[in-house]
């Protein structure tokens, strides 16, 4: 016999390993996210009642699917009438039990192509994804995502219908198409892990969780596509971005800037790790964005042999990352390379080719990265105005903090 505090560990530990898989599991046979949710939430409930009583069962994740199986078919069976729909219950619910009897097949990867389909608006394919293959609850989705939760309740709500309504389907694409819906699937994980490192301190518990939660998600991809290179490069960024949480913050708070941090502070696993991955991809002959991106940390990562950031290297890959990506966020960054290679003038040249683009008149980091350039260049004015817009668009007050010093210094020194 097992205690109702045993049970309920013993469920949370399942939910936590298993839910995405029992739900892929469940929706890919019915087409129906919500419901296959709904279901497997009573199979919990269900379990923290049973378990007690009778004890855990050896094998809780078969458990837990005969459950949801028969509330699935019991659901089905009350929203479905006539000849027709009788027949194609019974199909469904040997399907189920035939499904059900053997080893609970892994078609997580599946689900997460069916949140990440190109019918699903590109905005909520990462929320969804954390709610449907991790669990995450509404309302600890929309706290990482800074909206409300009635409203990321309602989105995840249509996207849900849409995967039914559309009969999205739950498969892998075949290799034609792969590559093209898989950069879906890997810019909704990334997205995720983007919402967590936005809180560099980790003192937000949800947004924290959210970055260990990409990282999980990109594990998993790269587990389930090990040939791809793109998966490993992903994970490979990921791995080194989180390897430096440590070093964003003294030990006061304060923000410091990737130049100015103690590489002993970094996580040699974590940095090993991902210099693997990266090894590996790049011998797959097929080079895109994540690998690239990697390729980036990896350049700076040579400061802990060398104390310089390998600067001419990061200009390269970015010129090869604005080939592919056309992106103003990666021509500013290639403008601090190329200053860093060439001198602040060379640097703000490249940064004026940009300068025009709408898309950053609110773009912080453009500000930042224009005032340290302009600083550098001696054009004491010009930084200070552009400090005054970038720190008027922070919101981190670390960060904040850390440009008012730097404004503050150049000011000293007129």
């Amino acid at each position: 016999m097992a205690c109702a505090q045993e049970a309920r560990e013993t469920a949370e530990a399942v939910a936590r390993r298993s839910y995405g898989k029992l739900i892929a599991f469940l929706a890919a046979r019915t087409g129906d996210v919500a419901g296959a949710e709904d279901a497997l939430s009573d199979a919990f409930a269900a379990a923290l009642v049973d378990w007690p009583a009778r004890g855990i069962p050896d094998n809780a994740e078969a458990w837990l699917i005969a459950v949801a199986r028969r509330k699935t078919i019991d659901a089905l069976r009350r929203r479905r009438s006539g000849e027709g729909a009788v027949e194609e219950l019974r199909m469904m619910a040997e399907e189920l039990a035939a499904a059900a009897a053997s080893d609970i097949p892994d078609q997580r990867l599946a689900l997460m192509f069916a949140c990440a389909h190109p019918a699903i608006d590109p905005g909520i394919r990462a929320p969804l994804i954390l709610q449907t293959v991790l669990g995450f609850d509404a309302a600890t989705i929309a706290s990482a995502f800074l909206i409300s939760p009635a409203t990321m309740g309602q989105r995840l709500v249509r996207a849900k219908n849409k995967i039914r309504q559309a009969a999205i389907p739950f498969r892998v694409p075949e290799r034609a198409e792969l590559r093209d819906r898989l950069d879906a699937v890997l810019a909704a994980i990334y997205a995720a892990f983007a919402e967590g490192w936005s809180d560099p301190a980790g003192t937000e518990v949800r947004r924290r969780n959210l970055a260990e939660e990409g990282i999980w998600l990109g594990r998993l991809v790269a587990s389930l596509l090990p040939d791809e290179p793109e998966a490993l490069g992903l994970l490979a960024l990921m791995l080194h971005a989180e390897a430096r949480r440590g070093a964003r913050r003294n030990a006061h708070g304060e923000y410091v800037p990737l130049a100015d941090q103690d590489p002993a502070l970094w996580d040699t696993p974590l940095i090993e790790e991902a210099e693997a991955l990266l090894f590996r991809a790049s011998a797959m002959g097929a080079i895109g964005r994540y690998q690239l991106e990697a390729a980036v940390q990896s350049a700076h990562v040579v400061r802990r042999r060398t104390g310089r950031s390998d600067w001419a290297a990061i200009e390269r890959l970015y010129d090869a990352l604005s080939a592919i990506t056309g992106s103003p966020v990666v021509a500013i960054n290639r403008a601090i390379a190329v200053a860093e290679t060439h001198g602040p003038a060379a640097g703000l040249a490249a940064l004026d080719k940009v300068a025009d683009d709408g898309r950053l008149a609110e773009y912080q980091p453009y500000w930042a990265a224009r005032a340290g350039l302009l600083a550098r260049a001696d054009d004491v004015a010009a930084a200070d105005a552009a400090y005054q817009r970038a720190i008027g668009l922070e919101s981190d007050p670390a960060v904040r903090r850390f440009l008012q010093q730097r404004r503050e210094q150049l000011r000293a020194r007129s």
